[in-house]
This record gives C-alpha cells, structure tokens and sequence, in this order.
C-alpha cells in the first residue's frame, strides 16, 4: 500500500495515508487545535473517504504542535458575539458535524485510535473517547471543561464518559471538570496505553499497522459485536456473535490462517 496524501481543502486538517493507515492531524497548533467548521467539514469528509477507501485499513485521529483538541474556539465565540443564525439552524448545523465526525469516528467498521498528546478538552474529549482505543503521552491531559464556559457538552462526551465510567464518575468530570492526567485517565479505563513524551504517535502507528496487516472482515466484526454487546443483552449478543463468526470463516483471510497454521507460519492477511 503505496504512500499518498489526501487532499482536505484547508491546512486546518492534515490528512495522509500509510501501510493501510490514514492518519488525521487536526492543525491549528496556534489555537491548541480549537475546532472551526472549516476544520470539522474537513474532518468529515476525510472520514467519510476512509470509511469507504479499501486502502484504509484503520484511522489514527491526532493533532500537531503538542496538543490533541482544545474542543471549541471560545476565542472565536467571543469575536462572534450572540448573533448568527437562529437555534434551530445551529442544531441541525451541529448535529450534522458531530454525527459525521464523532460519530463516524465511533461507529465506522474499521478500527480508530486516538494519539492524545497535550490536551484533550471539551469536544476535543468528546472526539478522542469516540476513538476505539486511546494512546497518550504522559504530557496529555483530560479535561470535560464544558461547565467552566457555561456549556453542558457535546460530541458525545456525556454518553461516551457515563458508558466507560458509569454515573457518578461521568457527572463528578463534567460538573467539576477537574483536569486529568494520563496515568489517571489511564486507571480510570480512559485510556488504553501511556508513553513517554514525543513516542505517542510512534505507538499509535505500531498499532495502527498491526491492525491494517490484519484480518479486516473479523476486525470489523469485532468492532461491532463490542459495540452492540453495550447495553444489549447476553442472548441477543451471542445471536451477533454466531452470525459473525460464519461469515468471517467463509472469509479468504480465515482460509489463510487456517494454511498458515498447519504449515507453522505467519498468516498475510488481504483483508478479505
């Protein structure tokens, strides 16, 4: 799988493709990488590429300069002042980003993992628990930060945090917002993975590509037996499991594994 950039319109999202990766850089680092409509339209039309490229065998969400996402640009919520359009329009207008971004994010059938160095902020939050896995240098910071500018939260932070912490812990972040550090959010189950300073990427990428060389039909399927198994019940979980069990052993990369095994070597996975 050859190198190649993906063109995204603004030099607020950088976008790239590697060994079956996609790497997405959000790329304001003078704002701390502070979300515009320019970047998340960006963001969600890169995703929506990789949903459906074949090339794309996983996604890395990162952000340059030292920082993951600060979430919202409350400078330029200041410069903006009350006016705009009406709220009906600023809903639909939002619920159609957060869908195609934190949304996709979370529901694609192909893995996604965000690289969490410096901090991870309000929709900034939101976007990396929307992520399947998380890796954060031990520089990172968690933080809901929704309650200190008068807001209640956005781009699924309140369902992501109540799902992984449950209620109590979900409502102590997001009314207090206390700043957290890697290790914690790592203890808290926030976090998959925490590496020195300047090595997040790197291993987000290792993971990356051992994902991409994968088999990417029983990837999938896992990915979303997880998913549907949160909040349903055992039977109808197992039901999930048996249909995709059979369809990943019709699959060419069960085949191969299968050979792989009996003859003591390494499968290579085609991703079908």
């Amino acid at each position: 799988m050859a190198h190649r950039v993906l063109e995204t319109g603004t030099g607020e999202l950088l976008a790239e493709i590697d060994q079956g990766v996609a790497t997405l850089t959000l790329n304001r680092p003078e704002r701390r990488n502070a979300l515009s409509d320019s970047m998340l339209e960006a963001l969600a039309a890169a995703l929506a590429a990789c949903e459906t490229d074949r090339e794309v065998r996983c996604v890395v969400l990162t952000g340059a300069g030292g920082a993951f996402c600060a979430g919202g640009d409350v400078k330029a919520f200041a410069e903006e002042g009350a006016g705009g359009p009406p709220p009906q329009e600023k809903i639909e207008h939002q619920r159609r980003l957060q869908r195609a971004t934190a949304g996709r994010l979370h529901a694609m059938a192909k893995p996604t993992i965000a690289c969490v160095d410096g901090a991870a902020a309000g929709a900034g939050l939101g976007l990396a628990l929307a992520c399947d896995l998380r890796i954060a240098s031990e520089a990172a910071v968690f933080v809901t930060a929704f309650a200190r500018v008068g807001l209640s939260g956005d781009y699924g932070a309140t369902w992501f945090l109540t799902r992984m912490l449950g209620t109590a812990k979900a409502l102590e972040l997001l009314l207090f917002s206390p700043r957290m550090t890697a290790a914690q959010a790592s203890e808290a189950g926030l976090v998959n993975r925490v590496v020195p300073p300047g090595e997040a990427l790197k291993a987000a990428l290792d993971w990356g590509r051992t994902l991409a060389a994968g088999p990417a039909v029983a990837l999938s399927a896992i990915k979303g037996n997880v998913l549907r198994a949160v909040g349903g019940d055992l039977l109808t979980c197992m039901d999930l499991e048996v249909n995709e069990i059979v369809r990943c052993a019709e699959t060419d990369d069960h085949a191969a594994a299968v050979a792989a095994f009996a003859a003591k070597q390494t499968p290579v996975f085609q991703g079908r």
